[in-house]
């Protein structure tokens, strides 16, 4: 996955996902459990653990594995 500036991390999807619900940082961390600090660093992740990709699908209601069986999809055509 690219766009005009580089490569689309799965924290930038992360982010984008959870402005796209309207949903605040603080609402969250919360959610996750943890602070806004360690949501601003899973922001900025590259690549995240499946347990907790799990987890932030279930509370943003969005299968962000899907962003990577895309990629393999992509890689192999």
């Amino acid at each position: 996955m690219k766009n005009n500036l580089g490569p689309v991390t799965i924290g930038t999807i992360i982010r984008s996902k959870l402005k796209e619900r309207r949903h605040t940082v603080v609402w969250f961390a919360e959610q996750l459990g943890c602070s806004r600090t360690n949501v601003y660093k899973i922001f900025a992740k590259p690549s995240i653990d499946t347990e907790e990709l799990f987890k932030i699908s279930r509370i943003l209601d969005f299968d962000f594995f899907k962003a990577y069986s895309e990629k393999l999809s992509c890689r192999n055509e």
